[in-house]
């Protein structure tokens, strides 16, 4: 057959792709028979779908629920319809983002998820899409990944992709410190009374020491009162900013911010690498429940602001004169991670691994009938 007759075919079936309702797309689709249940499970959220345009979907396959409900998680929340109504917002975009729109750069989309019970960030509470290769990867909260298999199933209010695992709300900052082994600063937040205050605040940037960060300062650390462990904390927090890692380099490159304690915070670029102060940045882009955390690999110090980096020394010298290392992280008596996240520099295979969708959703999704969902 030849091209001219071939391409009104293609056209008109893609015309027939972009006009049929979500709930089309969905029942189209073999895998997505879970998420079709739960979706017909929550009228409200149905009531704004059909009324959305320009959105993007990411659908869950039935294995991704599957491999959650066989996890704690799953099976611990199974009586909490508002968890499984925040964990589907999560899961629409509030932006038309096809595959090809995803690069090597990471994007931080704001999803459907407004509800201040688990999101306090201006705009609804992003996931990170990134191309890796040919493969699109989506990170949600613990950086936590999943994988698009399927990309590009067109509805009339916008893109469906099917993803290989649940997405996960994001925890609160202490939460996200515990589980991602950075026990030395939940300890220290702690000690020093301030983990409602900084959980509770709106639109953060979190510089998250490491635990050997601390170490280097070990010494001197738990030597250091109440008031002064607290403003060196505070030093780490930016309050108004959600300084994703593509802003850090862009907008706010060698700009100097405000800290929680007042005193400025130096962002600087140097040999494509990230500093505050003279601080590395050495894993970027954890999502949190108020904004987003980046760890570094040095403690600040709000009296030494004009600490710089040496971009091209492995490591940075400390910026607390005399202070003493320490064989053990400190402050991290009695802070026990509920889970392991892969994120913190964790570095093994099986920690790598664990991609175990939604902390705390409900598991409701076992024996549901299929509801068809009137989009």
């Amino acid at each position: 057959m030849h091209l001219q007759y071939l391409l009104p075919v293609a056209l008109a079936a893609v015309a027939a792709a972009q006009n049929r309702t979500l709930a089309q797309a969905i029942a189209g689709q073999s895998s997505l028979t879970t998420f079709q249940s739960l979706l017909s499970a929550q009228p409200d959220l149905v009531r704004a779908l059909s009324n959305a345009s320009s959105i993007t979907i990411l659908a869950p396959s039935n294995d991704a629920f599957s491999k959650f409900l066989s996890t704690t998680d799953g099976k611990a929340a199974s009586a909490q319809p508002d968890v499984v109504a925040a964990v589907l917002q999560y899961h629409v975009l509030n932006a038309e983002v096809p595959g090809s729109a995803f690069t090597t750069t990471p994007q931080f989309v704001p999803s459907l998820l407004t509800n201040s019970t688990y999101a306090n960030v201006t705009g609804g509470q992003v996931v990170e899409g990134v191309l890796n290769g040919k493969t699109v990867e989506i990170y949600s909260g613990l950086k936590l990944k999943s994988t698009v298999t399927t990309a590009d199933i067109t509805f009339q209010g916008g893109v469906m992709h099917i993803i290989d695992n649940v997405l996960t709300i994001p925890p609160s900052d202490a939460v996200t410190a515990v589980d991602s082994q950075l026990t030395s600063l939940a300890g220290a937040l702690t000690k020093a009374n301030l983990v409602t205050a900084v959980d509770d605040l709106k639109d953060v940037t979190i510089f998250a020491p490491s635990n050997d960060a601390f170490k280097q300062i070990g010494g001197t650390a738990e030597s250091l009162s109440t008031q002064q462990l607290t403003t060196i904390l505070e030093y780490h927090v930016i309050k108004g900013t959600v300084g994703y890692s593509t802003l850090l380099i862009g907008g706010l490159a060698n700009e100097t911010l405000p800290s929680l304690s007042g005193a400025g915070l130096n962002i600087l670029i140097e040999d494509n690498k990230v500093f505050v102060d003279s601080a590395q940045v050495t894993m970027a882009d954890i999502i949190v429940a108020n904004g987003v955390m980046h760890v570094i690999g040095n403690v600040l110090n709000p009296d030494n602001t004009s600490a710089t980096p040496n971009p091209t020394a492995t490591t940075q010298s400390v910026a607390f004169a005399g202070a003493t290392s320490a064989a053990n992280a400190p402050f991290t008596s009695g802070i026990n991670p509920t889970t392991t996240a892969p994120a913190a520099g964790i570095t093994s295979k099986a920690a790598a691994a664990r991609q175990t969708g939604a902390i705390g959703a409900a598991a409701l999704f076992g024996g549901a009938a299929m509801i068809a969902v009137n989009l």
